[in-house]
């Protein structure tokens, strides 16, 4: 979804055009794969953060395109709504410091879009679902002017005959309302992390990660309110398995955003296919580009957010890989939570997918589905399966056994020894402290009263001064 398209409304010789060359580039991959000539050298990490302008009143801020003007970096980009942006960082080998780097760059992009937004008049707040946004914020008119988004958003309606997206939370409160658009999807705003693995480890590091997505929603949640219902602990996954579904999904597991289907059994290629078996055509844009480009593919791919995604890339030699984009973990609180939740994630993966017993054996993929959403509704406190068949706290099964996989999985990948115990110490403490941000907004909430601009106001006082969530006083 990232490439920006010419046109916004499509006739079937469009539809039929693409589904050829989405097809004929599917072929390519398959043979590409087969024959070994994507990347199998290395592991690369990096990652994506959403985040929020807001103004001087707490609420949402429509300048992207001005703050963007003034950050002018490549890093930065826009995103669905006026009052969102993207900063990403740039890829880095895993190893030594590898995630020192990231967390330098990111601070420093993040500083150069704070100073931009405040000459603005506001601020930025990175943080899975802003509490003081309204649905009043959430219309058409804060759209990012971008053909694509545009087109996205006249596309899942016609999909759906016209009908009004249906938004059905039941959380600790419930809330239920009508939309006319897609532009629900804004008010979740996320810390996707990227990692690129060698080609012949891609398949079990895919399926750890969906064994891994429960402990890591849990560990991270931080999206407790939306339009002022107090709802799941992260909230942002049923808000955006709902804000853009197309209604013509006969099962869960078919809706544009999904935690999917299945462990891959053979390798990528039985992904790519599943895109084009399960999954009608959304944005039928046609590019002038060799189908060794994949631009297609990747169009489509983009249109089908799986909670754990493959993503097809290119180094700057022209060498073709495949990365998992691990989708699950909110924005925030702060970047040192951030960044200790991608070392967790790094690290487990890759102790999980090179057990001598593969996780997938041992888990079946409805426990795992099954976990991911309990952790999402309860966080710390969800009671979650694993591998040995026994059930505990998602607290529990952090300290006992996912910190040390990360921990293993870290030394690996030969990741500088004071780097480890910087980022697993953070999540520790955070674990014990039983405060990650639905804990933190929920326990500022219960001390002072629900007035989401004074929990906002707080949030971003506490986030500027760097410290972990887990440090926060109330």
């Amino acid at each position: 979804m990232g490439r920006e398209i010419t046109q916004v409304r499509f006739d079937p010789a469009d539809y039929t055009g693409f589904r050829e060359r989405v097809e004929a580039e599917t072929r390519i991959f398959e043979t590409w794969w087969r024959e070994g000539q994507f990347d199998r050298s290395a592991y690369m990490g990096g990652f994506e953060l959403e985040a929020w302008l807001v103004d001087r009143e707490c609420r949402p801020l429509p300048q992207n395109e001005a703050c963007l003007q003034r950050v002018a970096s490549p890093l930065v980009v826009p995103e669905l709504s006026r009052f969102n942006v993207e900063l990403n960082g740039t890829p880095q080998r895993l190893a030594g410091r590898a995630l020192r780097v990231l967390e330098g760059e990111l601070a420093s992009t993040w500083e150069r879009c704070f100073s931009a937004a405040r000459a603005l008049g506001g601020a930025l707040v990175m943080i899975g679902i802003l509490p003081t946004v309204s649905k009043r914020d959430l219309t058409l008119g804060n759209i990012s002017p971008l053909n694509r988004y545009y087109a996205l958003n006249e596309q899942v309606l016609r999909r759906r005959g016209g009908r009004p997206i249906r938004l059905d939370i039941a959380g600790r409160e419930a809330l239920a309302l009508s939309h006319d658009d897609v532009m629900l999807e804004a008010a979740a705003t996320s810390f996707q992390v990227h990692l690129q693995a060698p080609a012949d480890a891609l398949t079990r590091g895919f399926n750890a990660s969906l064994v891994l997505a429960a402990p890591l929603v849990a560990l991270s949640a931080n999206s407790p309110y939306l339009f002022g219902r107090d709802l799941w602990d992260e909230t942002r996954i049923p808000l955006f398995e709902q804000a853009v579904d197309t209604g013509d999904a006969v099962e869960p597991g078919e809706r544009r955003v999904t935690f999917g289907t299945g462990y891959l059994e053979s390798g990528p290629r039985e992904y790519f296919v599943e895109n084009l078996e399960r999954y009608t055509v959304l944005l039928p844009a046609q590019f002038d580009s060799a189908p060794e480009e994949f631009c297609h593919l990747a169009l489509h791919n983009g249109t089908i957010w799986r909670w754990n995604r493959l993503l097809i890339g290119f180094s700057g030699a022209g060498v073709p890989h495949v990365r998992i984009e691990h989708r699950v973990m909110p924005a925030g609180p702060t970047i040192i939570d951030m960044m200790a939740n991608a070392a967790v994630y790094f690290g487990a993966v890759r102790a999980l997918a090179e057990r001598r017993i593969a996780p997938e054996a041992e888990l079946p993929f409805e426990t795992a589905r099954a976990n991911f959403y309990a952790a999402a509704r309860e966080g710390l406190g969800a009671r979650l399966s694993w591998l040995d068949g026994r059930k505990a706290d998602a607290s529990e099964l952090l300290l006992e056994e996912i910190l040390p996989l990360a921990r293993q999985g870290l030394a690996q990948y030969r990741v500088d020894p004071q780097d480890i115990e910087r980022y697993l110490d953070v999540a520790a403490a955070r674990v014990r402290a039983g405060q990650n941000g639905s804990v933190w907004q929920r326990a500022f909430v219960a001390a002072h009263g629900r007035d989401l601009a004074r929990l906002t106001a707080a949030y971003m006082e506490h986030q500027a001064s760097g410290r972990p969530v887990h440090e926060w006083p109330l």
